[in-house]
């Protein structure tokens, strides 16, 4: 039986942006034209916003630089999901200030990507990726990875 891809929280991402590929998707005020990630469906939470408007959903850049990385050496207690009995891999978070928006977006870099490839101001891109599998289900995320590769 093949699983079910299902997004960690729905429609902050989709795998078919434009050009067809993956992109976080915001929302962005049409009074201010302010953009919230995550997105925002009820009211523009810019304090400036002339009155507020409709908020519409818009991809996001698929580009950003790194602002700031950290590796993650321990397993975090629940709600996280993991195996207890399977060894810990550490991974690495990335904090990315995204191309066109200027607002940071964290995230987990992408399988094989440690905080020894990763420099502040490199240029990374938001890949989907996959956060956990279970017998049914396969729950997919957003990751960085560097553009072109890494060293």
């Amino acid at each position: 039986m093949a699983r079910t891809r299902t997004p960690v929280v729905s429609g902050w991402f989709t795998e078919d942006g434009p050009g067809g590929g993956f992109r976080l998707l915001g929302t962005r005020c049409s009074a201010c034209t302010a953009v919230f990630f995550p997105r925002e469906d009820a009211y523009c939470r810019n304090p400036h916003c002339p009155g507020g408007g409709e908020l519409a959903e818009v991809p996001l850049s698929p580009r950003g630089r790194v602002w700031s990385y950290t590796d993650g050496r321990y397993r975090p207690p629940a709600p996280y999901v993991s195996d207890p009995d399977a060894a810990w891999e550490p991974y690495a978070l990335v904090a990315v200030e995204l191309e066109a928006e200027g607002m940071v977006v964290l995230g987990q870099a992408a399988p094989g990507v440690g905080v020894a490839d990763l420099v502040v101001g490199m240029e990374v891109e938001v890949v989907g990726g996959v956060l956990h599998e279970d017998a049914e289900t396969t729950w997919l995320t957003w990751q960085f990875k560097p553009v072109g590769g890494i060293a």
